[in-house]
């Protein structure tokens, strides 16, 4: 009985490790450099009156900002997108700032509010492929997640039937 113990939990602890393991996403990541060339970018072009220029650049950064090693630069991507994603009348910008939206949501592990923006994303482009490709690596990402939380909920069961196992037979 106890090797059938340590054989659940030696595969629980598999899946955690896989799961750690599968933390590094699919996407490019940017560096602070890229970040930082972008913002110098976007100040130089909002002493301009050019307003395409700027929502141009603005993009840029959100771009890099959602594909950074750094989550609060991420969550800076996230917060500028969200801004400029309501006054977006094109449907070519809005449907890039959904799937960027997408990302950001993804790479800071909210992948519910990820699954409803490329929903949306693709309500705009129902053929992105890009888009459809992102919408299954976040489903495949919330079906992983429950699992690992069904086996959390197993393995918690199984100690303390474990537990209780033992205390009755020591009384």
């Amino acid at each position: 009985m106890d090797a059938t113990i340590g054989k659940f939990f030696d595969s629980v602890s598999g899946i955690f490790s896989g799961a750690a393991s599968g933390s590094a996403d699919e996407f490019p990541l940017c560096d602070t450099d890229i970040i930082s060339g972008c913002e110098k970018e976007l100040a130089e072009a909002q002493k301009g009156q050019d307003e395409g220029h700027k929502k141009e650049c603005i993009m840029r950064l959100s771009w890099a900002l959602v594909h950074s090693k750094i989550p609060a630069d991420i969550q800076r991507g996230i917060a500028m997108l969200e801004a400029s994603v309501v006054s977006d009348t094109s449907p070519m910008k809005l449907r890039e700032k959904l799937y960027l939206l997408a990302v950001g949501y993804y790479r800071s592990d909210d992948f519910s509010r990820s699954r409803d923006f490329i929903e949306r994303c693709l309500e705009v482009e129902p053929e992105w492929r890009q888009a459809q490709t992102l919408k299954k690596i976040i489903e495949d990402r919330i079906v992983k997640d429950g699992v690992i939380g069904v086996g959390i909920a197993v393995t918690a069961v199984g100690v303390v039937a474990g537990i209780a196992v033992a205390l009755l037979r020591k009384g």
